[in-house]
């Protein structure tokens, strides 16, 4: 059964009205009592329904999903879920457009942006580029009156108005601990393999690794980072390139995609040279490895928690109403071979 305004109000210790005035965002509510409304939305996990209240109105929100559009098994399953928030559309009362741009193209996604602006909709999400023209259509999107919400890789400082992701120099943090604790006091070399540090997840979580490996685990010599564009053929070339150059790599943190070419690479070595694995993403690939005990652990997101949230944002920002930040966070989930779903 769903959590109500009532089980809120009874969880926090305060009554309806003071639930209403911090769902709506008035005035009149003491930032110790807000707190304690927003921890038990939280811990409820109460999601806002507005679909009544609109339905009562008649209204209908168009939004715009812009995605990259390449051979990524995490990309493909973020476009899953968008294309099934649509087809809630008749339900959700809302129109969704979904427009592929070439993948780590600047260019293309401000193209892409400048034609939001051009149709204003009541809202856009978008995986961001960290690139100055695209915070420069970001801002001219937020004079327009646009809101914004940035998918998977952030665009911090600028105009937008939320991030639907996880905490990229934690997933590094995490990862590094991790990598190290499995490595267990080793002198050894470990390789880092990003797809582009165009994108700021990607950079964030090299730093966040980076960070960890220099407080914790001075006894590993991180390589300097091999980009592979995600691009798994790619990926397969320069890993095999780093085993060549650098024999006896101890140790491999993926954080993009491209996983399949690493994989090819690594069932060739044998299973007693094989170097311990951290990767991003649990998708059939990373899945099926993590059985085979050729990836140790993967850490994941979820990409529906994140269409549904950017959702529920975009409704929020067209409605003027607050978003409550604790019932928007993604969680980083670990998955090793014992507790796969």
């Amino acid at each position: 059964m769903k959590p109500t305004v009532h089980d809120i109000a009874r969880s926090a210790g305060v009554s309806l009205a003071t639930v209403d005035r911090v769902l709506n965002g008035r005035p009149g509510v003491r930032a110790v009592t807000r707190s304690k409304v927003e921890e038990a939305i939280a811990a409820l996990g109460f999601v806002r329904d507005l679909a009544a209240a609109n339905l009562a109105k008649s209204r209908t929100y168009s939004f715009v999903f812009i995605l990259p559009d390449y051979d990524n098994s995490f990309m493909k399953g973020l476009r899953r879920e968008v294309v099934a928030a649509s087809e809630r559309a008749s339900t959700e009362r809302t129109e969704i457009r979904i427009v592929a741009v070439p993948h780590f193209d600047p260019h293309a996604l401000v193209a892409a942006l400048e034609e939001v602006l051009a149709d204003k909709p009541n809202g856009v999400a978008f995986v961001a580029i960290d690139a100055p023209e695209v915070r420069e259509i970001a801002a001219k999107l937020n004079e327009a009156g646009v809101p914004m919400v940035t998918l998977v890789s952030d665009l911090p400082a600028s105009s937008r108005d939320h991030y639907a992701g996880i905490d990229n120099i934690a997933a590094g943090r995490t990862a590094g601990s991790l990598l190290g604790r499995f490595l267990s006091g080793r002198e050894a070399q470990v390789a880092v393999l990003a797809g582009s540090m165009l994108v700021r997840d990607h950079r964030e979580r090299v730093e966040g690794f980076l960070a960890v490996m220099a407080e914790a685990y001075p006894n590993l010599r991180v390589l300097p980072v091999i980009e592979g564009r995600d691009d798994s053929a790619l990926v397969e070339e320069k890993v095999s390139e780093a085993f060549e150059v650098t024999p006896g790599i101890a140790g491999i943190y993926s954080l993009g995609g491209g996983n399949r070419g690493l994989l090819r690479v690594l069932r060739k070595v044998p299973v007693e040279a094989r170097p311990v694995v951290v990767a991003h993403d649990l998708t059939d690939a990373t899945r099926a490895a993590l059985g085979e005990g050729i990836i140790d652990a993967v850490l994941n997101q979820d990409a529906g928690h994140e269409v549904r949230s950017a959702v529920r944002v975009l409704k929020a920002k067209a409605d003027g109403l607050p978003v409550i930040e604790a019932q928007e966070r993604i969680r980083i989930d670990i998955f090793l071979k014992d507790n796969l779903p």
